[in-house]
């Protein structure tokens, strides 16, 4: 138990110090691997963990034997760790431990998944082992194929990939939990893919992935909006992976009690350390900014023409709080999370500083769009691991029903749900842990976001209150035509929350639900917003892959320029070169 509870003496005691180097933080990360006694048995992260660090060698053998022996399980996920085993071995590992690992590559066949990540690491996995082996025939491998074959079929999805994201987006896009499913994968490549094409791909690929967190993190928490996240990060953001990548990378926030092993695995292949540009972005907050983004959804199977369907992300950050979005609609099945308020806190574990609300849809039609299985147990089967999908008091996923704008720090969520729709009504996270809350005569709900923020939250129908388990409260309206208003201000900008509430009530508000739902606002910064349901509220046309003070790219450009002040930093993936300028 003694590393398990240094590592977390290590995180409690952040706070009183300084933040340590990032040598510092990676080795931190690697020995609580290598050096693990607690509860549980951590495997091959433990095998890989002790080859990169040259210790216990001839336990490392034997651990291998004793889980191939057992049987490979995991599919992809089995083939990563076993992949960097293989390239972290260096003459370490007995020939008959060698022999196992070879064997398993010729008799278990892994499962290619269904998902972009899934994908990503299968054929990352294969590339890498192909070329570890090279020269040998098909019969020597689970797939039939030589070793040539397996190789030149994973590099072509990789560089398809790859170009697809850099002109259309990632699909699954800004998730705090599979963030590091792209980013393992990607930095194997940068450490250890011997064409050169490839590696510098790669290399460039993890300036980009973490150009796409640096701009959207508030004190390392990824705010919304997410292609996928799981409830108990959704509510409480610091649970996220993105929390490990954020302190490994820039110092900021907290880790986890005990590092996820994409970070691990991360490290042990490139361990790369982001240049000083993407440090600066990920942690000036000086100033307000907007930063604005293109995805695409995953792939849609049925009932559209085209495989992809764009996103329009809108984040506003300042250091007191974020506010993030979507523009509403089913973009990814099960755990999207369309927008949401984000404030910061001193310390965000144990507290969920965010304010949401949504739509908790739930249909077969959601589900055979992005899944090819069939309708009879389609919702049944999603339960099993997602248990929340199809329950009424959910608190994640996306609706058709819904659409959103965003101005800056205010934001309107209306929804018009069909008479007959499963769950007929939206809910509102109120968290345990927001401050006073004041339901005002006007129809405005008043409330503290810690000690930084102040929000506003106008419903457009009655609602009721519904308390969660943990001390927080849901909002219930049970109406088809809805909506609701958000406004954000820093708690210095007013002297209290009084103050800040009068302002609210001064400004110009109409708004109808007898018909479409319609909202007329004029936001505190001014901003004149007109929004009617089934109307999009501004060119989309236009919308950049990434647009703002600090990151942009064009749609189809497949260049990314990183912009602070006076430094320039410029991707170019036709071309596979990055230039620096500037100062």
């Amino acid at each position: 138990m003694r590393v398990l509870v240094g590592w977390l003496l290590f995180g409690l005691t952040l706070s009183a110090q300084p933040v340590p180097s990032f040598e510092a933080r990676k080795m931190a990360m690697i020995d609580a691997y290598a050096h693990y006694a607690g509860p549980g048995d951590q495997g091959y992260g433990q095998i890989a963990a002790r080859l990169w660090k040259h210790e216990e060698l001839p336990w490392c053998s034997q651990k291998l034997e004793q889980l191939l022996g057992a049987g490979p399980s995991g599919d992809m996920f089995w083939m990563y760790p076993v992949t960097a085993i293989a390239y972290l071995d260096q003459g370490q590992l007995t020939p008959s431990a060698r022999e196992a690992l070879h064997r398993a590559w010729r008799t278990y066949m892994p499962y290619r998944g269904d998902t972009e990540n899934h994908f990503l690491l299968y054929y990352t996995s294969l590339y890498l082992m192909s070329q570890l082996w090279p020269n040998l025939p098909g019969e020597a491998w689970y797939t039939g194929k030589s070793s040539a074959a397996n190789l030149e079929e994973a590099r072509q999805w990789i560089e398809g990939w790859v170009k697809l994201t850099t002109t259309r987006g990632q699909g699954e896009y800004d998730s705090p939990h599979y963030m590091g499913v792209y980013l393992l994968p990607i930095s194997y490549l940068a450490a250890w893919a011997k064409d050169p094409a490839m590696k510098q791909r790669a290399k460039m690929m993890l300036d980009y992935l973490i150009a796409d967190y640096a701009p959207e993190n508030l004190d390392g928490l990824y705010v919304g909006a997410h292609a996928r996240v799981y409830e108990d990060q959704l509510v409480e953001k610091w649970k996220g992976v993105s929390s490990d990548f954020g302190y490994l990378w820039f110092g900021v926030g907290r880790p986890m009690p005990f590092p996820n092993n994409y970070t691990l695995y991360y490290l042990m292949a490139s361990a790369y350390e982001p240049p000083e540009i993407l440090r600066k972005i990920a942690t000036d907050r000086s100033r307000p900014y907007t930063h604005f983004e293109r995805k695409r959804t995953r792939n849609r199977w049925r009932f559209h023409d085209d495989l992809h369907g764009p996103v329009y992300k809108t984040t506003y950050v300042r250091k007191e709080y974020a506010v993030s979005s979507d523009q509403g609609g089913i973009l990814q099945p099960i755990q999207e999370h369309s927008w949401d308020v984000t404030w910061s806190v001193p310390d965000a574990r144990g507290v969920q500083n965010t304010l949401f609300f949504l739509h908790p849809f739930s249909s077969v039609r959601e589900l055979q769009t992005y899944f090819v299985f069939g309708p009879d147990s389609a919702v049944e089967g999603v339960v099993r691991s997602k248990k929340t999908y199809d329950s009424p008091d959910k608190l994640l996923g996306g609706s058709p029903y819904e659409s959103v704008y965003q101005e800056e720090d205010a934001l309107i969520a209306i929804y018009s749900i069909p008479p007959g729709t499963r769950f007929p009504h939206i809910n509102g996270f109120f968290s345990k842990d927001a401050g006073e809350i004041v339901e005002d005569a006007s129809g405005w709900i008043f409330l503290r976001g810690g000690a930084s923020a102040y929000i506003a939250c106008r419903p457009l129908q009655p609602y009721a209150w519904k308390p969660l388990g943990d001390g927080g409260r849901r909002l219930f309206s049970p109406y088809l035509n809805n909506g609701v208003i958000v406004q954000v201000a820093a708690a210095s900008e007013y002297p209290d929350l009084g103050a800040f509430a009068a302002a609210i009530k001064g400004l110009p508000l109409e708004f109808r639900v007898d018909r479409a739902p319609s909202v007329r606002f004029r936001s505190l910064r001014g901003k004149q917003m007109n929004f009617t349901y089934g109307t999009p509220p501004v060119d989309y046309s236009k919308w950049p892959l990434f647009g703002g003070p600090f990151v942009e790219a064009g749609v189809d450009s497949e260049m990314l320029v990183l912009k602070y002040q006076g430094m320039r930093r410029t991707l170019d993936f036709r071309k596979l070169t990055v230039v620096d300028s500037g100062k």
